[in-house]
Formats: C-alpha cells, sequence, structure tokens
C-alpha cells in the first residue's frame, strides 16, 4: 500500500505507459521509415552523383579522342596549324576539367544538404517527443490540489516580486 503513495512510483508507471503507448502507436516504426525513405534519396543522389561522373568521363574520354585526333591532323599541317590545334585542345581540356570539377562540387553540396536535412528532421522530430512526454509526465503527475497551491503560492509571491 505504501507503494501506492509514493509519487516515483507513478511517475516510473506513466513513462512506461508513455513509452508503451509510443511503441503501440508505432513510433519506432515510423521513424525507422522516415530515416529509410531519407537512406533511399541519399542513395539515389549518389546515383545521380556517379552517374555525373560517368557522365563526365565520357566526356573526358571524347574529348582525349578528340584532341589526338586533332594533334593528328596539327602533324600533317605547318607549324602555325600545329600550334594553333594545341592550343585548343589545352584549352578544352582546361574546359572539361573545370566542368568536372563544377560537377564534382554540385554533388557534394547537394549530399551536404541532404545529410543537413535530415539531421534538422531527426532533431525536430526527437524535440517534437521529448516535449509530448514531458507534457503528459507534468499532466500525469499535477493534481488539482497540487495546482491550487502553485496559484495560491504564485499569488501570494507576486506581491514581494512586483515592489
Amino acid at each position: 500500500m505504501e507503494l501506492l503513495q509514493n509519487p516515483e512510483f507513478w511517475v516510473a508507471v506513466g513513462f512506461f505507459i508513455v513509452i508503451g503507448l509510443l511503441l503501440y502507436i508505432g513510433v519506432p516504426k515510423m521513424v525507422g521509415k522516415m530515416l529509410d525513405d531519407r537512406a533511399r534519396s541519399i542513395e539515389a543522389e549518389l546515383g545521380e552523383a556517379a552517374r555525373l561522373r560517368a557522365e563526365a568521363e565520357a566526356l573526358l574520354a571524347d574529348y582525349k579522342r578528340k584532341s589526338a585526333n586533332a594533334e593528328a591532323e596539327a602533324a600533317e599541317i605547318v607549324t602555325n596549324a600545329r600550334t594553333d590545334a594545341e592550343r585548343l585542345a589545352n584549352e578544352m581540356r582546361a574546359a572539361l576539367a573545370a566542368q568536372i570539377e563544377r560537377r564534382g562540387k554540385q554533388a557534394q553540396e547537394k549530399i551536404a544538404q541532404a545529410e543537413a536535412a535530415a539531421m534538422a528532421e531527426i532533431r525536430a522530430l526527437a524535440a517534437d517527443v521529448a516535449a509530448g512526454a514531458a507534457e503528459k509526465i507534468i499532466a500525469a503527475r499535477m493534481d488539482p490540489k497540487r495546482a491550487s497551491a502553485l496559484i495560491e503560492q504564485s499569488l501570494s509571491d507576486l506581491g514581494s516580486k512586483l515592489n
């Protein structure tokens, strides 16, 4: 009987009820599903980054072939034409390298944004769950008598705090 009058016992009972309710509602499954969905979207973005990289490598190979053809033709042309072809090939390589670097940075930025969004989403969900649990615990511990006593005490302290 003494156990039923112990407030820590009722807090523990309330805690287990809240945990049981969260498990019954399926909050872990929902969180797991949200994380799995987020992981799938990140995997898709990583796949897109790999595709962009493969495309960039194909472009690089294509430009290298074009450069080799330009050099073969330049070998048959006079010295002036050869220097012009080499200059053009160097410009194309620099443009390709800049394009590859730019696409790589874009892919990295997308991944970083996706990770940040996932973390923010998880933090917001955790804060909501914690706030809900705290609200239920406070509501379980607060009875009308205790609420009245707190209100009366606050009203009596109000005069001294206003001066």
